[in-house]
């Protein structure tokens, strides 16, 4: 292999990792208010069990991984299965069936509730272009990584495009698409090489391309939202994005404060995990967002290997044909005419 693709694995296998470390790391914390986090876990600085009777994580442990790493590697699993037109109907039955298996084994992370109507809508015969007509949450940003590793830069039009295949039954609106469409771009860019300083220009150009497209509802200006949250990256610390710009499950919040936190890290993905897992609310996706896209920036070298490896050993994760594949896919569309 040569060096040029032993960099884009890396930082393939970089991206896939963030998401699961990132997640992980914010499992504990997720949908807690910052001053429940201090109570309960003074500060989190490592995988660490959710407290007794948690709201959404009661029964995972340090460690385990949430709705957004298995919803993104359902996604990855997807694209190399059907590696032509998206195909919405399998996306359906697959996001279907993750939540029967997370019913079955007693976990209380499931869809949220305008997923769960856009799927069983189209599940009764409602047009793809219809059923997600009303998402502007951030299940599309938390699991688009896939499509930034097998999608080249060079065109972005054609990345957004992709981006809102996968953002169409679910979240089909300018707010996620445009969203998702910023994330998708840094990963793209990481994978080709670039560092997080470098990617925010095309991730800013996405998502104003982005918001061109899907049902106008909800931020018209994911740009703009973006680019405020690393302003206030730039001098302010993570309670100023948590009070100014918002973590919520919101696209239009949780999106750009997972730049901003990536800014705060340095670029460096186990201290953005950490800083989203101390964040507030919906601290699990802000993690794997923000790490997916600082791992993409500087690879699965830059990780601490012990964490990634209680991580991908207690997930039972197999992240390396995944990588292998979806750039396998970028390859072939890279040399398409």
């Amino acid at each position: 292999m040569g060096a040029a693709a032993t960099r884009e694995l890396d930082r393939a296998l970089g991206a896939l990792t963030g998401v699961a470390l990132g997640d992980a790391l914010g499992m504990p914390s997720q949908t807690l208010p910052r001053d429940a986090i201090v109570a309960a876990y003074g500060r989190i600085t490592d995988l660490v069990n959710p407290v007794a009777d948690h709201p959404v994580s009661h029964g995972l442990k340090a460690g385990m991984v949430t709705d957004d790493t298995e919803q993104t590697l359902i996604l990855a699993d997807l694209l190399l299965r059907t590696p032509g037109a998206f195909d919405d109907r399998a996306w359906a039955d697959a996001l279907l069936a993750w939540e029967r298996d997370v019913r079955a084994r007693g976990l209380r992370d499931l869809l949220g509730p305008s997923s769960k109507r856009a799927l069983d809508a189209l599940l009764a015969g409602v047009p793809a272009t219809e059923t997600g007509r009303a998402g502007t949450t951030n299940g599309a940003a938390m699991r688009i990584a896939p499509v930034g590793i097998a999608t080249p830069p060079d065109d972005p039009a054609t990345l957004v495009a992709r981006v809102a295949e996968a953002c169409r039954v679910t979240h089909n609106t300018r707010e996620a698409i445009s969203s998702a469409a910023a994330v998708a771009m840094v990963v793209s860019l990481g994978v080709a090489g670039a560092g997080f300083d470098a990617a925010i220009a095309g991730a800013l150009d996405a998502a104003k391309l982005g918001a061109t497209l899907g049902a106008p509802v909800g931020e018209a200006d994911m740009a703009g939202r973006i680019r405020a949250a690393l302003k206030v990256a730039e001098t302010g610390s993570a309670d100023d994005l948590a009070s100014r710009i918002g973590t919520s499950v919101a696209s239009r919040e949780s999106v750009p404060a997972a730049f901003g936190v990536v800014l705060l890290a340095g670029g460096d993905p186990w201290r953005a995990g950490l800083i989203a897992a101390n964040i507030g609310d919906d601290t699990d996706t802000i993690g794997a967002i923000a790490c997916a896209m600082a791992g993409a920036c500087s690879g699965l070298s830059a990780f601490p290997a012990e964490k990634v490896d209680r991580v991908v050993t207690l997930n039972h994760l197999s992240l390396g044909p995944l990588a292998e594949g979806l750039l396998a896919l970028r390859a072939a569309r890279e040399a398409a005419p």
